[in-house]
């Protein structure tokens, strides 16, 4: 049985729904967090944090199905250095993609806000209410979101960079609508 050319159906879907609800979970958290303080900001903050329970969820479906069914070979010609690179920022990737919700969630602890899934299902908060770590935490959870944010556009231009300039089928194994040249 030969190695597959592109990610199947179940992994290019979970990669695409996932790194859409990052971005978009990404700028509502940008838009949200300088408006004044109101009933309106206070929703947002709730859907911010339900989008954020169903990232790491989402992320761990990923995860789980990606141990389970290992991604295509890269190119023949691609760089040593690179196929590091590409292992190595996949990994930060999947750290990241939980490490911003769950300093999310323990920020939202501290800071005595629990989260309530959808309006309907308590999530339990992970620390007890402590205003200085609050103000860590919070820190802490935009330094984390930045540098998903930062990871993911070294991604998506190392994607491109490929398509582009290398010419290979790196980008085209993950995207749903073209076929890689050597397939």
């Amino acid at each position: 049985m030969s190695a597959p050319t592109r990610y199947g159906n179940t992994a290019i879907a979970l990669h695409w729904i996932a790194g859409l609800a990052i971005l978009a979970n990404l700028a509502f958290g940008l838009y949200m967090v300088d408006l004044p303080l109101s009933p309106a900001k206070l929703r947002y903050y709730s859907w911010h944090k339900w989008a954020g329970v169903a990232i790491f969820v989402l992320s761990a479906a990923r995860l789980a199905w990606r141990l389970r069914h290992p991604a295509p070979a890269l190119p023949d010609a691609m760089p040593a250095w690179q196929r590091r690179a590409a292992q190595a920022s996949h990994h930060v990737l999947y750290a990241l993609f939980f490490a911003a919700p769950l300093s999310g969630w323990l920020f939202s602890s501290a800071a005595g806000f629990q989260t309530v899934f959808l309006g309907i299902l308590p999530i339990p908060d992970l620390l007890a209410k402590n205003r200085e770590l609050a103000d860590v935490l919070k820190i802490v959870h935009r330094t984390i979101t930045w540098s998903l944010a930062g990871v993911v556009a070294l991604h998506v231009a190392a994607a491109i960079k490929h398509h582009v300039v290398d010419r290979d089928d790196v980008l085209s194994r993950m995207l749903p609508f073209i076929r890689p040249r050597s397939s």
